[in-house]
């Protein structure tokens, strides 16, 4: 079956209208905190280092109230009170499925809510989070992306989703106890709503704060990012975030790939390749990850499974196979389980590790490819998105 998709359009996103109040401190960059406080009267030689505490308290010790930072002034923790606001995406409604999967709808400026899955293992907690409301790429097996694009998340969304999952794990440490290296939430993975290097500066700032050691403290290689081939996007990705690299690949020949993935039309699977050949923290401990959705009788035949091996020959890699996560109205088919294990096979007597993702939380329709968000399934038209986020 063959079902074709438009390509992804060039498009500035609807931009976030400027919240009227005090600014909101969550997800500014470690300099655009300190300008901030210099902004509201704090002396220029104190701005680095009360930046440095509430830096801390916020994403070390997961304080999201100015009179609870104690190493701070009691007059100064009541003027920052007075003027900022610390604040991260409202949860709307939390999901667990049986297999202890969570879902977390949550509500960003403007009303628009987007989804956030944490997936428990035995070794590691992963949390998918979006980085766009919505989604311009039309992959047209992904339940996402029959969704239209509002607008890019901001960096403090970004986090936000990140701290909202921390908060319902319980998982920030508690000052004066013995240090537990034991993560619940171990690995990030940007793989729900949206492209996340069409949103690459907020995806990068936010990031920078997970990264950070004296904020999340998660190690760059416990962050994936998942793009569909931003191709120009790619190089700066190792250069400014540093971050492991995963490709929404998902076929063999450009005729398949521009039907199920239509960015293809615009960078091929040669010039995708080309990039991801170059892409300067490549390694065999650093692999490139290929995710690869089996769809019946569509991408997932013994050739289609030789053609991957070659076209990544000479590419640290290693290949996901997702068996694809139906949807109401998805336009494929799982492939079965023999065909499948038949196509991993090939994979791995050429040498690359092939492994197949047991698919989480579909009961609660929160497994790869089937997130989207209740509000926007309306599809409210411009005129209202408009209304919501400002005009372009």
């Amino acid at each position: 079956m063959t079902h074709t998709a438009p390509i992804t359009q060039d498009l500035v996103t609807l931009p976030r209208k400027v919240p009227e109040g005090k600014p909101n401190l969550i997800g500014l960059t470690r300099d655009a905190l300190r300008q901030i406080l210099i902004d509201h009267g704090t002396p220029e030689k104190q701005a680095k280092m009360r930046a440095g505490q509430i830096w801390q308290w916020v994403y070390q010790w997961g304080i999201r109230d100015f009179t609870q930072m104690t190493n701070l002034a009691k007059g100064y923790r009541v003027e920052l009170d007075e003027k900022f606001t610390l604040d991260i995406p409202e949860v709307v409604s939390r999901q667990v499925s049986s297999d202890g999967t969570r879902k977390y709808l949550v509500r960003i400026a403007g009303g628009h809510e987007v989804e956030v899955v944490y997936i428990p293992e035995d070794s590691r907690g992963t949390l998918c989070i979006s980085s766009q409301v919505g989604c311009t790429l039309t992959c047209s097996f992904c339940h996402t992306g029959t969704q239209k694009l509002v607008r890019n998340l901001t960096a403090g969304e970004i986090v936000g989703q990140i701290m909202v999952a921390r908060d319902d794990l319980g998982e920030w440490p508690e000052q004066g106890a013995p240090k537990d290296e034991t993560r619940l939430l171990s690995n990030i993975v940007l793989m729900g709503m949206g492209e996340p290097l069409y949103n690459f500066e907020n995806v990068r700032d936010a990031m920078k704060i997970a990264m950070d050691p004296e904020g999340i403290q998660l190690s760059r290689r416990r962050i994936t990012l998942s793009t569909s081939g931003v191709v120009p996007e790619i190089h700066r990705t190792a250069a400014e975030i540093g971050c492991m690299l995963a490709v929404s690949f998902h076929a063999t020949t450009d005729e398949v790939r521009d039907g199920l993935v239509p960015i293809n039309k615009k960078w091929n699977i040669a010039a995708l390749l080309e990039a991801l050949k170059a892409y300067p923290k490549v390694s065999n401990s650093e692999r490139i990850t290929f995710e690869y959705v089996m769809l019946n009788g569509v991408n997932d035949s013994d050739e289609d499974a030789r053609r991957l091996v070659k076209l990544i020959e000479g590419i640290p890699a290693k290949i996901n196979l997702i068996p694809f996560n139906e949807w109401p109205g998805a336009p494929y088919k799982r492939s079965s389980n023999n065909r499948i294990h038949a196509f991993a096979d090939i994979i791995y007597k050429a040498g690359y590790a092939s492994p197949i993702r047991t698919p989480r939380g579909e009961d609660i329709m929160a497994a790869c490819g089937q997130l989207k968000s209740a509000t926007e399934r309306a599809r409210k038209s411009r005129r209202q998105i408009e209304a919501e986020t400002g005009p372009n």
